[in-house]
């Protein structure tokens, strides 16, 4: 019974929150529900090949919205970018730091958990470099679920919600198959190629950049209608949500108010730089949030495009940040953890 159990829950949720206007309410409500299942001893495996499917799924969705320009405007407005990530990846170390002095988390448990990239990469390279894989991913994945819950509150605060209001969403429009066919081929090959070529998060990173690719050259339309967007969104959240197990909620609990603590404050610092790009840059603040989030890049990205921001933007500072941290963490962990010992 948990998967009925899993699915009404799910959709009972993301109603609630659809018809309040909540951003992303479709990938919400089934990463609170598997939350929920998860904590209560359920038992249920998302299939990889249906998580990695739904994650290039999402990658043509962004791909869609993002102009191929966004190489040049990450070009020509290189500072902004530069301090953006630069800041971020900062705020993150030193956090990650205090951690280690004070004791929060074990060894580079800390710094691992803390980095603000890919939560599924951080998780896996962590364990590669012996830290405690099962306190990265909670940080990892309790972080991405506070700062999904958070932008939907910042995003009906600054009045960013989806400009589409409930009542006028066609879930079942007409469809171009061979557009809708070749859509689904990318989604699929894109992180088949990732996983042949050693691409981390490439079955996000690989549609994603094809897409942009093609469609520009006007070898590919993308065609999502909303209803299978709505089953990418669901088995996105159901992918972070089944993650709090209660075996890791209780091998957590002891550093639970510590770990969530610190989390919190990496958001209230990436919010401050989000605020400075919005005075001294003239950056919306939704759009400046979005980009600084230090959350899951899949997650922003649903969020991102059901809200009024400028897309474009925020995918590009949260993709490379994201390919930054994956090269510099190994690194950066090493030398922090070093000079912290020797602190």
């Amino acid at each position: 019974m948990t998967w009925p159990a899993l699915i009404v829950l799910s959709a009972g949720l993301a109603a609630l929150l659809f018809w309040l206007h909540a951003p992303a309410a479709l990938m919400l409500g089934p990463l609170v529900a598997a939350m929920v299942v998860a904590s209560s001893g359920g038992q249920v495996r998302i299939p990889v090949s249906a998580s990695v499917v739904a994650q290039g799924i999402v990658g043509c969705m962004i791909a869609k919205m993002v102009p191929l320009s966004i190489v040049g405007d990450v070009v020509d407005h290189w500072p902004l970018f530069a301090f953006g990530i630069v800041s971020v990846i900062i705020a993150s170390s030193l956090l990650g730091w205090a951690m280690m002095r004070l004791g929060v988390l074990p060894g580079t448990t800390a710094l691992w958990g803390s980095s603000p990239g890919a939560a599924s990469v951080m998780s896996i390279m962590a364990e590669d470099y012996g830290a405690d894989v099962r306190l990265v991913a909670f940080m990892q994945y309790s972080r991405v679920v506070l700062v999904a819950a958070v932008a939907s509150v910042v995003a009906k605060a600054f009045g960013a919600g989806a400009p589409h209001q409930a009542a006028a969403v066609v879930w079942f429009p007409p469809i171009d198959f061979l557009s809708l066919a070749a859509t689904l081929a990318l989604a699929m090959l894109g992180p088949l190629v990732a996983r042949v070529l050693r691409i981390p998060a490439g079955a996000f990173l690989v549609p994603l950049i094809g897409g942009i690719v093609l469609t520009h050259l006007g070898w590919l339309t993308i065609e999502l209608p909303p209803w299978l967007l709505a089953i990418c969104y669901a088995l996105v959240g159901w992918n972070v949500g089944l993650r709090f197990s209660r075996p890791l909620l209780v091998h957590a609990a002891l550093a639970l108010p510590r770990m969530l603590a610190c989390t919190v404050t990496l958001i209230v610092l990436c919010g401050g730089i989000a605020a400075l790009l919005v005075v001294f840059a003239g950056i919306d603040p939704m759009t400046a949030y979005l980009a600084t989030s230090p959350g899951g890049s899949d997650s922003i990205a649903i969020i991102a495009a059901s809200s009024n921001v400028d897309v474009s933007f925020v995918m590009a500072m949260q993709t490379v940040r994201m390919l930054v941290v994956m090269f510099v963490a190994p690194v950066l962990t090493k030398f922090i953890a070093t000079h912290a010992k020797r602190g």
